[in-house]
């Protein structure tokens, strides 16, 4: 896959603790000059949606653990919207999930997309998970009605594997995230089904792609 094509399907990333408005800024740009979308801390929209307004940004609701109340995660969700938010990357209550309430968790899913007009993909936690309940994770995000799953927040989760994804691409379109940091990385993650990819190293992706298909 060529850099024209790839760069499209990669959400070049800064969510860590210490982003600073600075950071998001040189993302986006990074993001602009390769054609890459963004992603990046809620708070930080206002500060870069006016000087991108044609990049993609999709930020995050309910980062990192998923544990927020329902109304919190959609109070979050209908703000990055307001605030210019492209997409939302929402994290599963994984602890409901593994107490076998996946009812709670598909509810609350259900109500954070339809309380806003954008895609929202869900972030499963999968290497926290079996397969079997990896499963019911992406049940409940297409029972939800979300636009994609993802593989995880990138923190202290593990990284995407191809194995994840391929189960994943089974339920929704994926997002592969987590511990991707070169080209051939994002190639595996796509060849094994995933349509987006999330890495803070995107330009290095992109870079290692041939100019040429």
């Amino acid at each position: 896959m060529d850099r024209t094509a790839l760069a499209p399907r990669i959400d070049h990333t800064v969510l860590g603790p210490e982003t600073t408005a600075s950071e998001t800024r040189r993302v986006c740009q990074e993001a602009v000059d390769y054609g890459m979308n963004a992603c990046l801390p809620p708070c930080y929209l206002p500060d870069v949606r006016e000087t991108f307004p044609d990049l993609t940004i999709a930020t995050v609701v309910g980062f990192p653990h998923g544990q927020q109340a329902p109304a919190v995660k959609v109070e979050e969700a209908v703000a990055a919207w307001r605030a210019g938010a492209d997409e939302l990357d929402v994290v599963c209550n994984v602890g409901r999930l593994l107490s076998g309430d996946t009812e709670s968790v598909t509810d609350e899913l259900a109500e954070v997309v339809a309380a806003v007009p954008i895609p929202v993909k869900v972030i499963v936690q999968a290497p926290r998970l079996t397969p079997d309940q990896l499963r019911t994770a992406c049940e409940a995000a297409a029972e939800a009605d979300a636009a994609m799953v993802k593989t995880a927040t990138g923190f202290a989760d593990g990284g995407a594997t191809v194995d994840d994804v391929s189960l994943m691409a089974e339920y929704l379109p994926v997002k592969a995230s987590g511990g991707i940091g070169s080209y051939d990385d994002a190639m595996a993650m796509i060849e094994a089904g995933a349509e987006r990819i999330g890495a803070s190293s995107g330009v290095a992706i992109v870079d290692g792609a041939p100019s040429e298909a």
